[in-house]
């Protein structure tokens, strides 16, 4: 009686670790994927901005025959931006942001303030930088 005690005690030791491991097993299978996820989120999204960066560069070269084009390059990115920050918790990711953030911001106020053809180097290079740090 005791052996089939022991037995019995030992058999459902070893199915409680067998679950207990593939309960651990699938969350970390799961948590790598959210992470794939985000990074494949990151890397579109970035791609999604470095077009809209060539689109704000030809908006510059063509904006005294068509300024609302440079204001809705501005705003792709900053919908863009938005997207990006609101699916990553990675330091490097949102730093990047930020400052793609503060160079479209800059870009607008020059814009703003009667630039006709500002800057965007500051822009292209934040732009650079994000798919950098988003690239797995």
């Amino acid at each position: 009686m005791a052996a089939t005690r022991s037995r019995s005690r030992s058999r459902r030791t070893a199915i409680a670790a067998a679950a207990l491991a593939a309960t651990a097993l699938t969350a970390a299978l799961t948590t790598g994927c959210d992470a794939v996820d985000k990074a494949l989120d990151c890397v579109q999204t970035a791609d999604a901005i470095a077009d809209s960066v060539t689109e704000l560069q030809q908006a510059v070269e063509n904006a005294s025959s068509d300024p609302a084009r440079l204001q809705e390059s501005l705003d792709s990115i900053e919908k863009n931006l938005d997207k990006i920050g609101d699916k990553t918790d990675n330091a490097d990711v949102n730093q990047a942001v930020d400052d793609l953030g503060k160079a479209v911001g800059n870009v607008r106020t020059a814009v703003e303030n009667g630039d006709a053809t500002p800057d965007i180097s500051p822009v292209t290079d934040a732009a650079g930088e994000l798919t950098k740090v988003c690239t797995p």
